[in-house]
């Protein structure tokens, strides 16, 4: 009899000392539940993505040393561990992503991954070197695979990246199972995805699959752990939760006989994006010993439900919400926006800006002389907000939270060092239409965003009867065109096969490429889509496409 442990934790990159901790804890855990085998994620000793960290020496002494404590706890159970380890050759990469097998305080068995994804959010071939061997260990009688991750993405080398598929070779040791360690980012069409690659490799190797993902956020990327074991026929034998660290204890006979068949869970997109949303947040402020966030709530839908996440992320006693009304703000925008804290028991201060904007345009008279009200004056409003809400945070020591939508940013319709400031960006990877969506979902149980802030005509409020539909084509339109550009990658006339007017399509696209340069000076951005702003985005700030 065999019983594997799966260990879904929440890692801190770089945290030796506490991810160490973590995963001794475990081990014990795991013993004291009967477990023989307990099993970890990725790059667990040192948490995923490390990035550069990986070209300090000091990095990789401290991670083996970590492994070196850990040894002492496996005198009777083993360990399947994720960790970058030198490579001794000196041709190559320095480095192997790596999956070790401890047992009676020693590593038995050292397994290399060998597919190192380098696109979108990725970029392992800059450290690692790729694994040549493709062995497997024996373990209480049992024959077991390891992989790594992307390993099994390539599922009947169909996958144009690579000129290999692991388990193609794998498979001809005849293993009894698989072990995956994985540390898959979040997207909300990425469960589905992993689903079916699961169910690809058991039903053509014929193998069970113990699938260890991680969970908690690093910065902008979001780990959602739902670790799975799958059946040799390929139906889901279990599935962990999702967002939550956990340790689940498995019998591998049960697992190979098949006979439990679960239905995978079912979750709407939007719920899932709301979950994610607020862990990556809670995760953010844990993780750099942070407490308190702050809003600039103006009484629209995008500082509503970003005020109403952090409240649910950070609890509404650490969430303080900054109301600025201005020479052209609504008084139903102002009510929204109190109902919105009291609904929400946040804290709030109340600091019009109209004085402060009189006196800049006061101070600029001699220089802009009798020229006409313009953006200029737009963005005066704007950096006036950004500049009360970085001295409040100076001086109490909230974190200012970015309240951007997708559609805003893809387009520019923001400003630079005023409602674009803030330490982290938490929708800027929803379009406007999902904030919506969102908002929606979140009022299922009970109302907390007024219904007036969903049902009013979006405006930055910052002229007379200003509506963002002045500038920009209804939501509903330029929400299609982005997606189609910025997910799909498709060019303009592609786009306007597809429906959409030509000219239209231009200026959006011509947009979206002008203000590369806004996106690279603003807050990472919380990653809930497959292509979002940021480190998996990639553009030159200069160039002629579609200028």
């Amino acid at each position: 009899m065999l019983k594997i442990a799966c260990a879904q934790l929440d890692y801190i990159i770089g945290d030796f000392e506490g991810n160490t901790e973590q995963i001794i804890n475990s081990i014990i855990k795991a013993k004291h539940e009967g477990a023989d085998l307990v099993c970890f994620s990725e790059l667990a000793i040192c948490g995923y993505p490390p990035r550069d960290f990986l070209e300090f020496d000091d990095f990789i002494d401290r991670s083996n040393a970590s492994i070196e404590k850990i040894l002492a706890y496996t005198n009777d159970i083993g360990v399947i561990l994720g960790a970058p380890i030198k490579n001794p050759d000196v041709e190559g990469k320095d480095l192997f992503n790596a999956a070790l097998f401890i047992y009676q305080n020693k590593i038995q068995f050292t397994y290399h991954k060998t597919l190192l994804p380098t696109y979108d959010i990725f970029d392992e071939y800059r450290y690692f070197e790729p694994g040549k061997t493709f062995d497997i260990f024996e373990f209480k009688g049992y024959k077991i695979a390891i992989t790594i991750c992307e390993d099994i993405w390539n599922i009947g080398n169909d996958n144009p990246l690579y000129t290999i598929c692991p388990m193609d070779e794998i498979i001809n040791h005849s293993p009894d199972f698989m072990v995956n360690l994985s540390a898959s980012p979040f997207s909300y069409t990425q469960r589905e995805e992993r689903l079916r690659i699961l169910k690809e490799n058991a039903n053509k190797y014929q193998l069970p699959i113990f699938y260890i993902n991680q969970c908690g956020a690093q910065t902008e990327l979001i780990f959602d752990g739902g670790s799975i074991v799958m059946n040799t026929n390929g139906s889901v034998y279990d599935e962990m939760t999702y967002f939550t660290p956990s340790i689940n204890v498995y019998d591998v006979k049960e697992v190979l006989g098949g006979n439990s068949n679960i239905m995978p869970k079912t979750f709407l997109k939007i719920e899932k994006i709301h979950d994610a949303l607020v862990m990556g947040v809670k995760s953010y402020f844990d993780k750099l010993s942070l407490s308190k966030a702050m809003v600039g709530l103006s009484g629209g839908i995008d500082s509503a439900v970003t005020l109403a996440i952090t409240a649910r992320a950070l609890g509404h006693e650490n969430t303080h919400a900054v109301l600025m009304p201005g020479p052209f703000s609504s008084d139903h925008s102002v009510e929204d926006a109190i109902s919105l804290s009291e609904k929400l028991n946040v804290s709030y201060d109340i600091i019009p800006i109209e004085s402060v904007y009189e006196s800049y345009l006061h101070l600029l008279k001699p220089v802009f002389g009798n020229r006409p009200f313009d953006i200029t004056e737009e963005n005066i409003q704007a950096r006036i907000r950004g500049m009360i809400l970085m001295a409040m945070s100076n001086k109490f020591g909230y974190i200012v939270l970015n309240t951007s939508n997708k559609s805003e940013a893809a387009v520019g319709y923001g400003t630079l060092y005023g409602d674009m400031c803030g330490g982290l960006s938490v929708i800027g990877d929803l379009y406007k239409t999902e904030v919506y969506e969102l908002a929606n979902f979140m009022n299922t149980e009970k109302i907390i965003i007024p219904i007036n802030t969903i049902e009013k005509p979006p405006s930055a409020e910052l002229r007379p009867d200003q509506f963002d539909s002045d500038s920009l084509p209804d939501y509903d339109i330029l929400d299609q065109i982005l997606f189609l550009y910025i997910e799909k990658r498709k060019g303009p006339e592609e786009i306007a096969k597809l429906g959409f007017d030509r000219e239209l399509v231009r200026k959006v696209l011509r947009l979206v490429n002008m203000n590369e340069f806004k996106r690279y000076q603003t807050a990472p951005v919380l990653r809930v889509s497959p292509k979002a702003f940021g480190i998996g985005r990639r553009m030159p700030i200069v160039g002629k496409y579609l200028s």
